[in-house]
């Protein structure tokens, strides 16, 4: 984004629009190994209970997804921004939507990387004592 230009960022909860070169492109501004991976990240959006993404004209800079049971728990497993677009609360206005959609879902669940967990402090996540993540990762 050039400087001076205003943003006109726009939400959707839809995958209208969304393709696998526009995940792949998003991914790979954060750096993240499942860009290599774009059929399978839009199979990934399409499977998900719930999306929200952001836009900036047809560009897709952000992109939240849930996995959940409707009722008692929710997990947000992607959460990225595009860095270009990151520090102007369009991650914060995501969750805010995700959090708001899932208010009755009595256990909200992510994972986070070291750099990002100031700010699910600020969304109102917290660290569970006793609690470890644990995966098996096939992501080379």
């Amino acid at each position: 984004m050039k400087a001076g230009m205003v943003m006109s960022i726009r939400y959707t909860s839809n995958l209208e629009g969304m393709t696998k070169e526009a995940l792949q492109d998003l991914f790979l501004s954060v750096e993240w190994e499942s860009a290599k991976y774009p059929s399978e990240l839009l199979q990934a959006m399409k499977g998900s209970h719930s999306i929200v993404a952001s836009w900036d004209g047809d560009k897709l800079i952000g992109i939240i997804n849930a996995l959940s049971d409707g009722v008692l728990t929710v997990y947000f497993h992607y959460m990225l921004i595009n860095p270009s677009y990151q520090g102007k609360g369009i991650g914060s206005s995501m969750m805010d939507m995700m959090l708001g959609r899932y208010k009755g879902c009595k256990t909200k669940v992510l994972i986070s990387y070291p750099s990002a967990v100031e700010f699910y402090h600020k969304c109102g996540f917290s660290q569970e004592d006793g609690a470890t993540p644990m995966f098996i990762s096939e992501l080379v």
